[in-house]
């Protein structure tokens, strides 16, 4: 992409995020098959969200930090008018951080439904995956065609964690 003006490159993720959010907004409503998971980088390791289970996907916002939290909980971010809390799941996961630049970084928000509101800062987003296509290694673990690895994540399981809930320096 060296050689492609910031315009084209702009329009052009425009037009990928608006594919993917009727994607995510076809599988919240049943119509299209099912399986289908957002692949992510988080921490430098591939990750499946399910689409059920996220609302969307939004460029890296200034974020504020907030005393007395732990260091995996960046802070509060304006996200369409609603005050969303930002989470490092790397950090929080003990995790090193990924090498992935600013400009790739994303934030994730959660479906309403999870009764949480709080996005994931992720390095990068690597598009939809089908899950059916992927071989079950072990739990939450699964390793597609080109014997890549994948982490499928629960937000759900995720905010019932008594730790993850708890941001606050006790």
């Amino acid at each position: 992409m060296s050689g492609t003006a910031p315009t084209e490159r702009r329009s052009r993720l425009r037009q990928y995020q608006v594919q993917l959010l009727e994607r995510m907004q076809a599988a919240k409503s049943g119509a299209t098959e099912s399986g289908r998971e957002l692949g992510v980088l988080i921490g430098g390791r591939p990750c499946l969200l399910d689409l059920t289970q996220i609302s969307e996907i939004v460029p890296p916002q200034p974020v504020t930090p907030v005393p007395l939290t732990h260091d995996w909980y960046l802070g509060l971010a304006n996200i369409r008018g609603h005050l969303t809390g930002v989470i490092d799941l790397a950090r929080y996961r003990q995790q090193a951080p990924g090498d992935a630049a600013p400009s790739e970084r994303r934030l994730i928000t959660f479906a309403p439904g999870l009764g949480f509101n709080c996005a994931l800062r992720v390095e990068r987003v690597l598009g939809l995956r089908k899950l059916a296509g992927m071989e079950a290694v072990a739990g939450d673990e699964f390793r597609d065609g080109e014997g890549q690895s994948w982490l499928r994540l629960d937000l759900a399981q995720l905010v019932r964690e008594p730790r993850f809930v708890q941001v606050g320096l006790v």
